[in-house]
């Protein structure tokens, strides 16, 4: 059964984060919310949670990861950047962006793009997200929590415990964080390229 975490939204509760944080160091699979959708996460290094999260999802091995970043600074650690994507990227971080760039030899060969070798990555704004990635002090590995055939992500903590309970190790419910997934932006061939409008505001990128 997956362990159930009712979290403050605004001021998560330093137990609780404690808790979570090393559960996943602990290899755990965990549902938590973002600013844009509930979603699916795991350290980067959980070799077995690209898997986990596919099983749940029903993807096929061309599935696009994303790795949530803590900062700016970590971001840059996974990706290259020119310098028209890094003043753009930094501007409009943190927010409900996914932004799709050349990934460095950190990322593991499993989450890049098979051909391009590129990643989507992210910086949410949400204090619960926010404060598991500064305990954690790494990227997650995370995908949106949109099951197969479901039109709308989930946005129910207690809903996501009874449906996933046998498959997550974790669910964090920090109350609803709506069914509007990310803007995603692709900078991978220098300029940007709007693949998805979603929450956040894609004029900026026009």
């Amino acid at each position: 059964m997956a362990r159930y975490f009712d979290v403050h939204p605004k001021d998560p509760q330093p137990r609780a984060v404690a808790q979570i944080v090393a559960m996943l160091r602990a290899d755990a699979l965990i549902a938590y919310p973002t600013d844009s959708c509930y979603a699916l996460g795991a350290r980067v290094d959980n070799h077995d949670a690209t898997e986990r999260i596919r099983r749940i999802r029903q993807l096929d091995s061309r599935h696009e990861f994303t790795l949530v970043c803590a900062d700016f600074a970590q971001l840059g650690r996974l990706v290259h950047l020119d310098n028209a994507a890094f003043r753009a990227i930094r501007a409009a971080t943190p927010g409900p962006y996914t932004f799709v760039l050349p990934a460095t030899p950190e990322v593991p060969r499993r989450v890049a793009q098979e051909k391009k070798r590129t990643v989507g990555v992210r910086i949410p704004d949400h204090p619960v997200v926010r404060a598991i990635l500064r305990e954690l002090d790494q990227p997650l590995l995370s995908s949106t929590l949109l099951l197969p055939d479901a039109e709308e992500p989930m946005t129910e903590g207690w809903q996501i415990k009874e449906q996933l309970d046998t498959v997550v190790d974790a669910v964090v419910d920090a109350g609803d964080c709506g069914v509007v997934p990310t803007t995603v932006v692709d900078y991978s061939s220098g300029a940007p390229e709007i693949m998805r409008v979603g929450a956040g505001d894609p004029s900026r990128f026009a």
